[in-house]
């Protein structure tokens, strides 16, 4: 499980680190808001731990721009010294899917981290659309202008990523790190991989959705875009 912790009391982002590590979890670590909504929407976590005060951009307004700009579901477990009613409404309405009052117990919160990531991993996604391209999740179904695709589950892996940063330049270390998380191949199979995407969602079709950036990464997209 990968996890990111936004956190900017390092002694509590530490704690937290050395408890997750010691699960076998891969953890990465911000100390701001500002960093830690950029690892949030560049990167693919199953949790992220976020506390509600951040030195650039606060937890609140970090998770909302994280659900609403970013189109993110990932799952967030907010963390704050004020355990006040009106403080965990506010951050159940920013999008945050728990939350957890400080002083708290690390193994809780690792419960929660367990618990919060399996219950989201179940819940069927909303369908995911760009231009005539949808993507069921749940149903783990593809469809372009009403035509049904078939992918491979590598290639539906590739596309429900990008489909999730839409428009956006994503850059090549990101979907192998989709792929092959942290042991990518030596060969360049990733090419192998978006050639043969190509072929099933661009080729048969008017219009390409999948476009090459040179010498920054690939993008999909409905807008007008050069290969």
């Amino acid at each position: 499980m990968r996890v990111l912790i936004i956190e900017d009391n390092q002694d509590i982002a530490a704690s937290i680190c050395d408890y997750l590590e010691g699960l076998g979890y891969t953890i990465d670590a911000a100390g701001d808001g500002v960093t830690g909504l950029h690892l949030a929407i560049t990167k693919d976590y199953d949790v992220v731990i976020l506390d509600l005060g951040l030195p650039g951009i606060d937890g609140i307004d970090l998770c909302r721009r994280l659900r609403q700009d970013a189109q993110r579901s990932v799952p967030v477990i907010m963390l704050t010294a004020r355990g006040l009613l009106e403080n965990k409404l506010e951050g159940f309405k920013s999008g945050a899917d728990d939350y957890l009052a400080k002083p708290f117990s690390l193994k809780e919160l690792a419960a929660r981290v367990k618990v919060l990531s399996e219950r989201i991993s179940r819940i069927p996604n909303s369908r995911l659309l760009v231009g005539d391209l949808s993507l069921d999740v749940g149903a783990h179904e593809v469809y372009r202008a009403g035509k049904h695709l078939d992918l491979n589950p590598t290639l539906f892996r590739l596309l429900m990523f990008l489909m999730q940063n839409p428009h956006r330049v994503i850059k090549r270390e990101e979907l192998e790190y989709v792929v092959w998380r942290d042991d990518p191949p030596d060969s360049d199979a990733l090419r192998t991989h978006l050639s043969n995407l190509r072929q099933v969602i661009n080729k048969p079709f008017d219009r390409p959705l999948l476009h090459t950036v040179r010498g920054f990464g690939y993008k999909l997209t409905d807008k007008n875009a050069k290969d």
